[in-house]
């Protein structure tokens, strides 16, 4: 394995990816520059996506410390600027049957209730700090493929609301028809909230503009290249100069740059995930498929699509896929990723995809979130494996850190009470971590075949 784990074609830190965020995105109001000589400073974030700049600009809002940020492309560059927008509950990949075996009921409601804390703090933020991300959307809804898939679907909602406390309903195939969306696959659904959609590059540049607003200090274009300790500090070299730090705080997640570390190298699994998006739907388009909601959509099954209509009548659909991340397999993805839509949506085969483009969702071997500081070196702290649910984890993520670090400094104290004990310490690695991708093509193949007999 060399420098990373997958194609260099993921990691091209000074190309944008050409994504419909990107294209409307609108015009950056943040200033800010590359590091350029040496700094110092009380806390070094090494990742400007959610996790970092929540962690900055928590850190600098409530406890005034002295924080840098130091990402490899232009804020927004990674998952934090391309994922599906969906601000939601869940974060894990266990399910929550499991993690009432491994963890008990109450450590289960626990995570749940910091999720939805998570979805609520997210929306205080654009609130507070009047960002225009665009939100809309009131509620996940979780379609079911299959009549099988509905029987399971209902129980599983009825599980959430009576031992989790969750806020569940369930829609027969019918409403589902009369208040969300039409499509030959559905046979009833599940709504969750809260949940809402947005548009994730606008909030994670909101965001950034927050925390500089507070005093951060953030620096684009500014990779990470080398990592040392020298007098008790910590050296963070790029190519343009040097932060030397009391604390880190490594926010990177699926895109972990394990040869600066041996604390994180395999411990992440990050998977492709890839989205395309339609021109404009015309009404008469929207109503073939008797399309009336603005929700953020999945579908339940193992390998999951999700989709959204987004505020301008694009439509917005995505899914997991692409062997190694190189172009030819990413092209491949995408035919796949099109055939999966016009099969949910057939009257939209015509309907011209203007964007396509794919990034990475992280997972770890826990199956669920990461929160920690390393255990040789209690002044590093890391957060990461959103599962595909790094909005509002993330963000929350950020605010534990910071949390954690004010109250711990350097020398170690117990996490703060709102973080449950099933996301503390840092997860196993995998075994023959050089194998991950291999991993990750047989867990597909698997998830693929279980779908197709379900």
């Amino acid at each position: 394995m060399g420098k990373w784990l997958y194609d260099d074609a993921m990691y091209r830190f000074d190309v944008p990816e050409r994504s419909y965020w990107e294209a409307s995105a609108g015009e950056s109001d943040l200033a800010a520059d590359p590091l350029l000589g040496n700094e110092t400073c009380d806390v070094a974030v090494i990742g400007g996506g959610y996790t970092g700049l929540a962690a900055a600009y928590h850190l600098t809002k409530d406890h005034q410390l002295d924080v840098r940020v130091l990402e490899a492309g232009h804020i927004g560059w990674g998952a934090s600027g391309r994922n599906g927008g969906f601000c939601s509950v869940g974060g894990e990949g266990m399910g929550a049957e499991a993690m009432i075996r491994k963890y008990g009921v109450d450590n289960t409601r626990d995570y749940y209730r910091a999720q939805v804390a998570a979805v609520e703090l997210v929306r205080d933020i654009i609130v507070e700090e009047k960002i225009d991300a665009q939100r809309h959307g009131s509620g996940e809804v979780s379609i079911a493929c299959s009549p099988g898939g509905f029987r399971w679907l209902k129980e599983h909602a009825e599980f959430q609301f009576r031992v989790l406390g969750l806020d569940t309903s369930v829609l027969q195939k019918e409403q589902v028809r009369d208040t969300c969306f039409d499509s030959p696959v559905q046979h009833g659904a599940a709504t969750l909230q809260p949940t809402f959609g947005l548009h994730p590059l606008r909030y994670v540049r909101g965001l950034a503009s927050a925390a500089k607003k507070h005093g951060a200090v953030i620096h684009p274009r500014s990779e990470v290249i080398a990592w040392s300790k020298n007098d008790g500090l910590h050296e963070l070299r790029t190519a343009g100069g040097m932060i030397r730090a009391k604390n880190v705080v490594v926010a990177t997640n699926g895109f972990a740059p394990e040869h600066l570390n041996g604390q994180i190298k395999g411990r992440a699994l990050p998977m492709i995930s890839a989205i395309v998006v339609t021109r404009p739907l015309s009404d008469d388009e929207l109503s073939r498929h008797a399309w009336q909601t603005s929700s953020p959509t999945i579908t339940s099954v193992n390998l999951l699509n999700y989709f959204r209509l987004l505020p301008d009548g694009r439509f917005m659909f995505g899914g997991r896929g692409s062997a190694n991340g190189n172009e030819r397999s990413a092209a491949r993805n995408y035919r796949d990723l099109v055939a999966r839509m016009h099969q949910l949506f057939p009257e939209w085969r015509d309907v011209e995809i203007t964007h396509r483009w794919h990034g990475l969702v992280c997972m770890n071997r826990r199956l669920a979130p990461a929160i920690g500081r390393f255990q040789d070196d209690p002044s590093i702290f890391f957060g990461f494996g959103y599962h595909g649910n790094g909005v509002n984890t993330a963000t929350w993520t950020g605010q534990q850190i910071a949390r954690w670090l004010v109250a711990g400094g350097a020398t170690g104290s117990k996490a703060p009470s709102s973080v449950p004990s099933v996301v503390l310490g840092m997860p196993d690695r995998f075994p023959l971590a050089a194998f991950r991708l291999q991993y990750i093509r047989g867990a597909l193949a698997w998830l693929r075949m279980v779908d197709r007999f379900d």
